[in-house]
């Protein structure tokens, strides 16, 4: 039996983070560093129509109201701070106020996650534009002339070297 509880005490924490949302109960498990904005949406998508959207996600420790609550910003990434701290969803319906929101405050609204247009060249970059293609007449058209002056430039230097010989004896004649 003590072997058992050592076994238990050297394995490691489990590589997730338990995350309870407070509009539909469960609880949603999350990879170590998971930004929160990321969380938050995808808590969002997965409630059912007429639920009270996640604001943000914070961290409260059980039994001890003393405590302040550590709140995670949109960019922040999600710790599980163990020893009785356990994370959860804040919903407008959490926050005082007549409407949720208190005193006027500013609240991180959640980005809503669009789906990515498969039909776009690079969907990689949400929300912007997809680049004009590489290729156009004016880009041939620069290529066109670049080889035209390559070739100008080795008619010149191949009639240099023709005309050298020539240069050369008239220069020696001068000396």
């Amino acid at each position: 039996m003590a072997e058992a509880e050592a076994q238990r005490s050297s394995t490691p924490p489990p590589s997730f983070l338990e995350v309870k949302c407070k509009s539909s109960g469960k609880i949603r498990r999350f990879a170590e560093g998971t930004e929160a904005c990321f969380a938050v949406s995808l808590i969002n998508r997965k409630l059912d129509k007429g639920a009270p959207q996640a604001l943000y996600i914070e961290a409260i420790k059980e039994g001890d109201d003393d405590e302040e609550p550590i709140s995670f910003g949109p960019s922040s990434v999600l710790v599980d701070y163990r020893h009785g701290w356990k994370l959860h969803t804040v919903t407008e319906l959490d926050l005082p106020g007549p409407s949720g929101i208190g005193n006027g405050e500013k609240i991180f609204q959640p980005r809503s996650v669009r789906p990515r247009n498969v039909n776009s060249s690079d969907s990689s970059h949400l929300g912007k534009k997809a680049p004009k293609p590489a290729i156009n007449y004016l880009y041939i058209g620069k290529i066109i002339v670049a080889f035209i002056l390559m070739f100008v430039l080795a008619a010149i230097f191949t009639l240099a070297l023709e005309k050298l010989p020539i240069l050369l004896s008239f220069l020696s004649s001068f000396m």
